[in-house]
């Protein structure tokens, strides 16, 4: 697959950690059904910002998730643009996206479905999406395109097992300690989440994220 080695190597010089590809059980966007395959890419984040996380995010997390959705950003873009140029249709979707008002807990795609798909790792208990090489400290973005693109790995088991670690850890009660279910249902609850952040965390920024999940997972291996 020489498009796929090209977009793998493009992605790693543009500052991507993972990169995986596969053809989506059903395309997301209803105007744009070509647009069945995806790109996932994921950047690890720093081992010693996320120590800086207790028993609330910190001011440096804060900037430091910020500043990998923009990279995230940028290099989504930038390939789609090389996509383009090899005569294929491209369209990024944002690190942190939301349909707005009425629905901001979702977005066009999940990252995580392209990222499970793409065998990069499992969703775990937390919500969150748990790499092969980096646990729970990655960032994803997706770039949906016509091109036939052809998982390189495969699908990954959830490996929770027993680990109920961020169910206990999360200060708003949202983490259900259950295994994601595969008919759509969450194993979070994202309002109560998001809810609690509002409350407690505005001080270290406009919608600051907390982390404690990730922090304390013991896939990351800090």
């Amino acid at each position: 697959m020489p498009h796929q080695d090209f977009l793998k190597q493009t992605a790693k010089t543009l500052g991507a950690d993972v990169i995986g590809f596969c053809k989506l059980d059903t395309p997301p966007l209803k105007d744009a059904p070509e647009l069945c395959y995806a790109l996932s890419i994921g950047v690890k984040l720093s081992d010693a910002v996320l120590k800086t996380i207790d028993s609330a995010p910190s001011f440096v997390y804060f900037q430091h998730y910020r500043t990998a959705n923009t990279l995230l950003d940028s290099i989504a873009f930038r390939l789609s643009r090389e996509l383009e140029k090899l005569g294929f249709s491209a369209l990024p979707i944002a690190a942190s996206q939301s349909l707005g008002k009425n629905n901001p807990y979702r977005g066009v795609l999940p990252h995580k479905t392209a990222a499970v798909l793409s065998g990069l790792g499992f969703v775990g208990k937390s919500g969150l999406f748990l790499s092969t090489e980096y646990g729970s400290k990655v960032r994803l973005a997706t770039v949906l395109t016509d091109m036939p693109l052809q998982s390189e790995l495969p699908i990954i088991e959830n490996g929770c097992g027993n680990c109920t670690l961020c169910q206990t850890a999360c200060p708003a009660g949202a983490i259900f300690g259950e295994l994601p279910t595969t008919n759509g249902e969450r194993n979070f609850d994202p309002e109560k989440c998001s809810k609690y952040m509002k409350e407690h965390f505005q001080d270290v920024g406009r919608g600051s994220v907390c982390g404690i999940c990730m922090r304390i997972c013991p896939k990351n291996k800090l």
